[in-house]
């Protein structure tokens, strides 16, 4: 061979061992980054185009993939779109690669894009079988843990309280497992407007939703903080009880006025509003049936600033715990407090803020006999054949209380629903435990929040709720009151679960 053609044969095996390393480097190293980059209209079409798996309440699916006779193939539909919207989220081409949502919010949609989309590592063997079958590669269905009935309860209840326009939330759980049985945030949407394929209707929605001054898109359940109200006594009967400084039987402090240490006049005055809480001490089942705000925050500073926030944070606050949904806003309880601060936190207000999901939490550590389970969504995630790959085992967050202060608290809450200001909960033969709330925004302008906790039955535990009323338009302000609005919402979900 003459130099030449060696010279060339030499050029031209270099130049495919080159293609061949360029090729490998693509196809193996850089394929995740190249099929996950925004700029990538192939991946994204192909992604959207192709069968994505279910999302199931029950044995029902409330997300699924239809097909469409357009260009992308299958429509991702929502079968009840406003019950279950705060739940699901939306996919559509513009998060259909990335996984992530307009309004920077994850829902199942995005949190278990990878399980959906056929992505995940565990849908491995399902993948390869589909690819030498030559068939159509399909998402796996990811199982919620809510209860239909529960949820459909929680979305009408609140719907009637508050109407198209009003803004509230509500939370239930099952309190041995931490399961979410119902998870309703008002106002709501319809997340089949963003699943459109039509792009300029998607943003055109979008556009709409995000400015919406209601805020649509937020989901309150666990996104919103607000003061908790006469709700947040039990955690200060908690800490007292935990701290031997009461028990359920004993008299507590009581008066129609408490003047906060360190204050004069009004600003610092603690009243009870007209309800009946004697005149020196009182039984504690009294003070909690009428929600005695001199007994509580007397009783928090007797407790003291750090023992209230250590029994706070033991019940959830100051932590994120909920992985299923995000973001999660923070239930706070504040430190560094002096005396009168912690005297109103002891009656859930001054910074003390709290969101229905948190709440929730407290009233189920109670039912469940002082353990907090890890709140979770997702229970079970499937094939696309509906075979079980992988299902959530419950978790203790937190001892929160030992299981004698549970049974007082219990005790307590059940004499509240049976004689004091949470009856509007009672239920023909079942005990329930609840608390009622009413919370000060903190600008005189705006009307208060109401707040109701509860469980049932008080005596085997199948569903702890939270209700919160942030607004209720066409509601007299006078008539904002946890017991009288969230009381009513709050039955109607423990009797969709107990009595099946």
């Amino acid at each position: 061979m003459n130099k030449p053609i060696r010279t060339l044969s030499v050029f031209c095996l270099l130049m495919f061992l080159a293609l061949m390393a360029n090729v490998t480097y693509l196809q193996y190293w850089r394929a995740d980054s190249l099929n996950d980059d925004g700029r990538n209209r192939r991946a994204v079409d192909a992604s959207f185009s192709q069968p994505r798996g279910a999302i199931l309440v029950g044995r029902e699916p409330i997300a699924s993939s239809e097909p469409s006779d357009d260009r992308y193939e299958y429509q991702r539909t929502y079968s009840q779109p406003l019950a279950y919207a705060h739940v699901t989220g939306w996919y559509n081409y513009f998060n259909a690669q990335s996984g992530a949502c307009s309004s920077c919010q994850r829902r199942v949609e995005q949190t278990q894009d990878d399980l959906l989309s056929g992505e995940d590592d565990r849908l491995f063997v399902t993948r390869l079988v589909d690819l030498l079958s030559n068939e159509e590669s399909a998402g796996g269905n990811v199982a919620l843990t809510l209860d239909p009935d529960a949820q459909r309860a929680a979305f009408d209840g609140l719907r009637e309280v508050l109407g198209a326009d009003g803004e509230g939330a509500v939370v239930a759980l099952e309190p041995r497992t931490g399961k979410v049985l119902a998870m309703v945030s008002l106002p709501t949407f319809d997340p089949n407007r963003l699943a459109s394929h039509d792009l300029s209707e998607v943003t055109a929605a979008g556009d709409e939703l995000e400015d919406d001054p209601g805020q649509p898109l937020l989901n309150r359940a666990i996104q919103t903080t607000l003061p908790p109200g006469s709700t947040f006594k039990v955690v200060t009967a908690a800490a007292a009880i935990e701290n031997g400084l009461y028990e359920e039987g004993d008299d507590v402090p009581g008066g129609p006025s408490f003047q906060l240490p360190q204050t004069t006049g009004d600003t610092g005055l603690i009243d009870n509003e007209g309800r009946d809480c004697g005149a020196d001490r009182i039984p504690f089942a009294q003070a909690m049936e009428n929600s005695c705000n001199t007994t509580f925050a007397r009783m928090a500073i007797e407790v003291g600033a750090d023992r209230m926030r250590e029994q706070a944070e033991a019940f959830g606050f100051n932590q994120q715990y909920f992985e299923d949904l995000l973001p999660q806003a923070s239930a706070r309880f504040p430190e560094e407090m002096n005396d009168p601060q912690t005297g109103q936190s002891g009656i859930g207000q001054f910074d003390v803020a709290a969101t229905p999901l948190q709440m929730a939490m407290v009233v189920a550590g109670i039912a469940n006999g002082g353990t907090v389970m890890k709140p979770y969504l997702v229970d079970e995630v499937q094939s696309p054949e509906f075979e079980q790959i992988d299902q959530t085992d419950p978790e203790a967050l937190s001892e929160a209380i030992s299981s004698s202060t549970a049974s007082q608290l219990t005790d307590l809450l059940v004499s509240t629903v049976d004689n004091g200001t949470a009856s509007p909960a009672q239920i023909p033969g079942v005990q329930v435990a609840g608390k009622t709330g009413t919370a000060q925004s903190g600008n005189p302008d705006l009307p208060p929040y109401a707040w109701f906790v509860s469980f049932a039955p008080a005596d085997d535990p199948e569903v702890a709720v939270a209700v919160m009323i942030q607004k209720a338009p066409g509601v007299d302000r006078g008539e904002i009151a946890g017991g009288l609005l969230g009381g009513p919402i709050a039955k109607a979900i423990m009797e969709a679960v107990i009595k099946k």
